[in-house]
């Protein structure tokens, strides 16, 4: 019939002197296929020394390290000593915190006793984790240091209390959707001396009125370098842990009830280190604006949709935060905020290198001081303005220098002003334009074809409503973090959803303003991708 292969089995074996090894070797076999095969198949294996069970566990855990979590689960399925080694090198956890998790607490921080990065999650229809499973965790993973809860509607303060007894080396909390109040807060504060971010939304908790239990300052304040409050029906509460927190760098405040501007005077005066100052959706007038300005490091100010805020606020803080390197405005179409503010602007503070005004209407006045004295610009918006057009951006063309990406997004301009940018922006890598309607393909593929190295992507597309809800947190809160997100835990984050709201609606809170196209594209630019589309 057919001509098999021969058969042979080479076995190597380890030097005899060789000090025997705590860890179980088991064997290394190599297939090789036969030469000439007809009917059947016969595979020969070759035994040859398991060099991989030689690598200390170091080495091993390392290797994981570099893996991610689908590879590391699958690794840790090889034998025994990987699982060990992969629970034992795993340092960040994400676990689905509904009710059934309690009986699995000790088997899960058994296997993974390094842990100090840890997400807890939970499904909004079912039932959370409570104060016991908490505990238990804690009482397991006493170097945790950051923390993220997610809809663990079930936790107390009695709860939290505990936890922050057994994780005193807590350095950044993160809850989102929980219904404990300013106690468990306060318990955190006072038991974790090292905090130094705290981001919390939607926390049920909070009592309002004059009855709510204030919150702070406590052991944290000392260390406490960022705080970011969202959705929170009476915030004014941590008004005294932002007060307390001498050392605070970076605030963030989106969609709080209530006024602000006296309590922003107050933060002003005691808290003047402050760099980054986020601003969204807030009751806060120009006198809030006037108190910031007391903030001579500031670099990073985002104000977005604040319809009381004026071009008299904002001059306020360009006269005096003149080291001011990122600024974002959505005017919300309210013509509020307009040439006078961005004059000064341009006039106070040389080293912007970020703008991005959505819903603004600039002329060519304020834009040809912006693109003559901040010869630092690099990233430039335009979104949702009824009279940025071909005069404008010609001019930004001729100046902006150091300009590299442009962004443009339902502007009046057309193919002409497209064209002025062959010649100008020696330094432009990308352009992106949406929803203009004058500028058309033709224009787009001869402005590739002349500037070759410049990546052109246009989008021509209908105007679409807009969820408000879309942006978790704020318009541009994580549109232009470039650095920090990066050094952050890579977490599952819960999305919101928005229901029962009218299409008007969610087109006025959306706003013809572009956030989805600003925020995907400096997203791309924020990671330095310097590809071409052309």
């Amino acid at each position: 019939m057919g001509q098999s292969a021969s058969t042979a089995l080479i076995t190597s074996r380890r030097d005899s002197n060789r000090s025997s090894s705590h860890r179980s070797k088991s064997k290394f076999t190599v297939p090789i296929m036969p030469v000439q095969v007809e009917e059947q198949t016969e595979f020969i294996f070759c035994e040859g020394p398991d060099y991989i069970s030689d690598l200390p566990d170091e080495c091993l855990a390392c290797i994981f390290q570099s893996l991610n979590s689908g590879d590391r689960k699958h690794c840790s399925l090889v034998c025994r000593r990987w699982l060990r080694i992969e629970g034992q090198s795993r340092h960040r956890l994400s676990l689905n915190a509904q009710s059934d998790l309690l009986p699995l607490v000790p088997f899960l921080f058994s296997r993974f006793d390094s842990v100090t990065k840890l997400a807890l999650k939970c499904d909004r229809r079912s039932t959370s984790i409570g104060d016991e499973a908490l505990v238990a965790i804690s009482s397991r993973c006493r170097n945790l240091t950051r923390l993220k809860l997610r809809s663990c509607r079930e936790l107390t303060d009695a709860g939290m209390a505990a936890f922050a007894k057994n994780c005193k080396a807590l350095k950044k909390l993160s809850c989102g959707s929980c219904t404990f109040g300013a106690r468990g807060m306060n318990a955190i504060l006072d038991n974790c001396a090292s905090l130094e971010e705290l981001s919390l939304k939607r926390l049920r908790g909070i009592t309002d009125g004059a009855a709510a239990e204030p919150v702070g300052p406590g052991l944290a304040a000392a260390s406490l370098k960022t705080i970011c409050l969202k959705e929170l029906y009476n915030g004014q509460c941590f008004g005294p842990l932002i007060i307390g927190s001498k050392n605070l760098k970076t605030l963030k405040l989106f969609r709080c009830s209530g006024d602000w501007d006296k309590l922003l005077q107050v933060i002003s005066d005691r808290v003047t280190g402050m760099v980054e100052i986020h601003l969204e959706r807030l009751q806060v007038s120009d006198t809030g604006l006037a108190a910031i300005s007391n903030c001579l490091n500031l670099e990073i100010l985002h104000l977005v949709k604040t319809p009381e805020c004026t071009d008299t606020g904002l001059v306020s803080i360009a006269e005096r935060c003149r080291l001011l390197r990122k600024l974002h405005v959505d005017g919300w179409k309210t013509n509020r905020i307009g040439d006078d503010g961005l004059s000064a602007v341009a006039k106070y503070c040389p080293n912007l290198q970020e703008l991005v005004l959505i819903g603004v209407n600039p002329t060519k006045i304020s834009v040809e001081l912006l693109a003559s004295n901040c010869q630092n610009l690099e990233r430039l918006a335009l979104c949702g303005s009824d009279t940025v057009g071909d005069a404008e951006i010609s001019c930004i063309a001729a100046k902006c220098v150091a300009l590299k990406k442009l962004c443009i997004k339902s502007c009046p301009v057309s193919d002409h002003g497209m064209e002025a940018l062959a010649n100008g922006c020696p330094n432009l890598v990308k352009v992106k334009v949406k929803k203009c309607r004058a500028v058309t393909c033709e224009c787009a593929d001869w402005l590739r074809t002349k500037r070759g190295s410049l990546a052109v992507n246009l989008d021509c597309g209908e105007p679409e409503h807009q969820d408000a809800s879309a942006s978790d947190g704020g318009l541009l809160e994580n549109v232009v973090e470039f650095h920090s997100v990066a050094n952050q835990m890579p977490l599952p984050s819960i999305a919101s959803s928005s229901t029962g709201r009218s299409t008007s609606f969610k087109s006025r809170l959306g706003l013809l303003s572009g956030k989805n196209l600003v925020a995907c594209t400096f997203r791309r630019w924020s990671g330095g991708n310097s590809s071409s589309r052309g």
